[in-house]
């Protein structure tokens, strides 16, 4: 889930517009994750923010560049949560362990951010019909960790010969089932579901 660069960079702002702009992201995550995707939108999350519709548009350019902004730091934010622990690691087998336990743990920690983000990336379309974060599925962008890993794993001979694209992408699959599973059943113990799932992915490398 290593970030990739803001598709629309900006300037840096002021404290003041950074506060107003902060306002306006946490209104919209709050509001993505409590009504969903087509339900979230400007005037829904200005009043949640409590400023008029039009404060929201001084700062985004509408809903699509809003929500861009969003996924974008949500990522950034799993990675600065996951790096860390990844960097105190040096064997491929426990960098994959602690990926999939701390990305289990983050979405503990940032329920509602993790469920928006969810949302957005499985929602957000572009005028075409295609889902506008769709690369984010089958690229380096959210898998480039997880496909370095699994290389590693293979060069050092820990893990058995296999596509690392292809489990990557099944691990990334694995840990969005398990934040869906936990939305509708909040009840789901995720450190356990997190066990689970590292012992299913260490059989699934063991060479």
């Amino acid at each position: 889930m290593r970030p990739e660069s803001s598709p629309n960079p900006r300037k840096p702002h002021s404290i003041i517009e950074e506060a107003r702009r902060r306002q306006i992201v946490d209104a919209a995550i709050t509001t993505v994750a409590k009504v969903g995707y087509a339900q979230a939108s400007l005037a829904q999350i200005a009043d949640n923010a409590r400023i008029s519709k039009s404060v929201i548009s001084y700062y985004f350019d509408g809903k699509d560049d809003l929500l861009d902004q969003i996924v974008a730091e949500i990522y950034a934010d799993i990675w600065a949560f996951i790096e860390p622990r990844l960097a105190a690691e040096s064997r491929a087998r426990d960098r994959l362990r602690v990926y999939i336990a701390a990305t289990l743990d983050y979405m503990r920690s940032h329920r509602k951010r993790s469920i928006a983000v969810m949302t957005i990336v499985g929602s957000h379309r572009r005028e075409d019909g295609t889902l506008r974060f769709a690369s984010l599925g089958a690229d380096d962008s959210i898998t480039g960790e997880l496909v370095a890993i699994l290389r590693q794993g293979q060069r050092d001979g820990e893990f058995r010969d296999f596509d690392p694209q292809v489990l990557a992408t099944t691990v990334s699959r694995a840990l969005t089932g398990a934040l869906a599973t936990w939305v509708m059943h909040p009840e789901v113990d995720l450190e356990q579901y997190a066990t689970e799932l590292v012992a299913l992915f260490e059989l699934a490398t063991h060479r």
